[in-house]
């Protein structure tokens, strides 16, 4: 143990342990208050101190009540002024879901991870937690028609990777074939195999919730893995979003959606093998495209904020 890490040690216990006061550290070690500052700062973005909230009072209210009584989830409600404009919202979700998320990470774990505008806000918040002998795996692929999107899946993957030292494993195939018998002749190449294998087993995986409409557009309906055509015709299905890229409508029926056999992503068949699923949400306008999610079964915890999930529980009738 280098001496560093040492002194990082007895300031963290006795700040966070023992309730000492940064002056009473600093005169005790002889060092000024901003060094021994310096020393919890590090022990935090080391992972060495791990800060961890109680659950919210907010998560007991009425309004997550109803959501978790309806559709059997632990929620974790965020309270987020009415005012705030879209990336405010996402921003304060996305930390409560990046706590959570490290919090739930552990040791020789598969971590799933899907990509997209809500994930982009989570990683931006994610705490230094090194694992040991954990793998980062990507739930579904992330290939347009137009093109690659490896260099923005990649990012929100490694940003996952670098946070929990652990290895990457990316899933480079489209969001959407063109085609399903593609698919098929694919899922048969040992490479996919490979990957494939390590999606059933995961233990923990993050998701958010894509949707046609919202203030925030869904990274699959904007970075053109589907065209005008594809999402009329998805629309006139009663089609509402997707989770991991598979589609959803708002009764959270999927399975006989055409264009499902040509999606890349974990069913929620599939996600229901898993045992933490933490899907994170921000955003009103996406209320249907949730409600289906949740019918879906996709989630064990549902982080979400006040206003959307209002919107939630009228949308569902609750």
């Amino acid at each position: 143990m280098n001496d560093r890490y040492e002194e990082m040690y007895q300031a963290a216990a006795r700040y966070y342990i023992n309730g000492e006061t940064m002056e009473s550290i600093a005169r005790h070690f002889g060092v000024s208050r901003s060094f021994v500052s310096r020393l919890l700062k590090e022990a935090r973005e080391s992972g060495l101190v791990r800060i961890t909230l109680a659950d919210d009072l907010g998560s007991q209210s009425p309004l997550a009540s109803a959501i978790a009584d309806a559709f059997g989830v632990r929620v974790h409600l965020v309270p987020v002024r009415e005012s705030a404009n879209a990336t405010v919202r996402f921003d304060q979700v996305a930390r409560l879901a990046a706590q959570l998320f490290t919090e739930a990470a552990d040791d020789r774990q598969l971590i799933g991870v899907a990509w997209g505008v809500t994930l982009t806000h989570v990683v931006r918040h994610l705490g230094k937690r090194p694992l040991v002998g954990s793998t980062v795996v990507q739930m579904n692929g992330g290939v347009s028609q137009s093109s690659s999107e490896l260099p923005y899946v990649g990012g929100i993957l490694q940003a996952v990777g670098d946070a929990f030292d652990s290895r990457v494993v990316l899933f480079p195939v489209p969001a959407f074939f063109d085609h399903a018998v593609t698919k098929e002749l694919m899922w048969r190449e040992r490479s996919v195999r490979n990957v494939l294998r390590l999606q059933s087993r995961i233990d923990l995986a993050i998701f958010g919730v894509g949707s046609f409409h919202g203030k925030v557009l869904s990274h699959v309906y904007s970075g053109g893995y589907l065209n005008g055509e594809d999402m009329m015709r998805l629309a006139a299905d009663g089609v509402v979003g997707d989770v991991c890229t598979v589609l959803l409508r708002e009764d959270g029926s999927y399975a006989d959606i055409e264009d499902n056999a040509r999606a890349t992503g974990l069913s929620p068949g599939e996600l229901a093998n898993i045992p933490r699923r933490i899907c994170v949400v921000a955003d009103p306008p996406r209320a249907p495209a949730i409600v289906g999610a949740l019918r879906a079964g996709t989630a064990t915890d549902l982080v979400i904020d006040d206003v959307t999930a209002r919107a939630v529980v009228e949308r569902a009738g609750l």
